[in-house]
């Protein structure tokens, strides 16, 4: 079962229909004893760094991703949530996130281009990936940001995407994985992205049942 958290921001229901227009179990919750129950997480947000972290810290779900981490389950940043994945943001002050992977949430440069970044943009595969399967190179997907996530690691890239400047708009390692845009806004590629998704704790199983067989 998909687990979206329900932690008082973001577009949840969205989220929650197109995971169900895949064909997966997913649902919404701001139940501990259902979030700890969980096969994956996704964590999504729209709004400020700072007042995210801050209501997932009040309600104590940080400790619950982050165990949910520890133990292999596949957890999904999606936008705002991708950026809480990261060890901090400097959007309207200074905020510590999960520190899930290693970055820094950072502004959009001053330049001729608009911000927020608003609409279609291609994302160019970086590195092989689940999340990815499926979907064209250069595939086009709905962004709605004014920050961006400078990594940590260059290990973490998985795809890139330009705005002014080449940024991380899918990152990951292990059994996490974030994405800057809104794959529920992004017609067939951000479908398959989180049907994608969907499919890594199974993935994950049947690997180490394999495993286990040697």
């Amino acid at each position: 079962m998909v687990v979206i958290i329900d932690y008082g921001v973001g577009n949840l229901r969205s989220v929650e229909k197109a995971f169900t227009a895949v064909g997966a179990d997913a649902v919404v919750s701001s139940d501990r004893k259902t979030i700890e129950s969980a096969d994956s997480l996704v964590l999504p947000g729209v709004g400020a760094f700072g007042d995210a972290i801050a209501s997932l810290r009040s309600r104590g779900f940080d400790k619950l991703i982050t165990d949910a981490a520890r133990a292999g389950k596949p957890i999904l940043g999606v936008c705002l949530g991708y950026q809480l994945l990261f060890d901090e943001s400097e959007e309207f002050g200074l905020h510590r996130g999960l520190g899930l992977l290693p970055g820094r949430v950072i502004r959009f440069p001053e330049s001729d281009l608009r911000v927020p970044h608003v609409g279609w943009n291609q994302v160019r595969r970086r590195r092989t990936h689940t999340i990815l399967e499926s979907i064209t190179d250069q595939s086009f997907f709905y962004f709605v940001h004014s920050f961006y996530v400078d990594l940590g690691s260059p290990t973490d890239l998985i795809g890139e995407t330009d705005y002014g400047h080449g940024f991380a708009s899918i990152a990951g390692r292990d059994n996490i994985v974030g994405v800057q845009f809104h794959p529920e806004k992004s017609q067939q590629a951000g479908l398959q992205l989180l049907k994608n998704f969907a499919v890594m704790e199974q993935k994950k199983t049947n690997h180490e049942e394999h495993e286990d067989l040697k």
